[in-house]
């Protein structure tokens, strides 16, 4: 994961993105009690995807490359509007 840091230019970026990933995951998870904090949580978590498609194209990755990071952005974006 170091490696793919580097190689985006954002190795500052590492332990920030880990935290907040985190914190998104336990987010979703109380979004089971407590709907706003569920909303709150896949909508960040769909912003922090928006921005990795955004790096990803910007260091001109394939498509390929840039789905799995899409895909939760849609998938985020699905749950923060329907799912709590």
């Amino acid at each position: 994961m170091k490696l793919e840091y580097q190689r985006y230019g954002l190795k500052k970026f590492l332990k920030l993105t880990g935290t907040l990933q985190i914190l998104g995951a336990m987010g979703l998870l109380v979004g089971s009690w407590s709907p706003p904090a569920g909303h709150f949580a896949a909508g960040g978590l769909a912003l922090m995807m928006l921005l990795a498609v955004g790096v990803r194209i910007k260091i001109k990755d394939t498509r390929r490359q840039t789905l799995p990071a899409f895909a939760y952005m849609v998938l985020n974006t699905y749950l923060c509007y329907t799912a709590f």
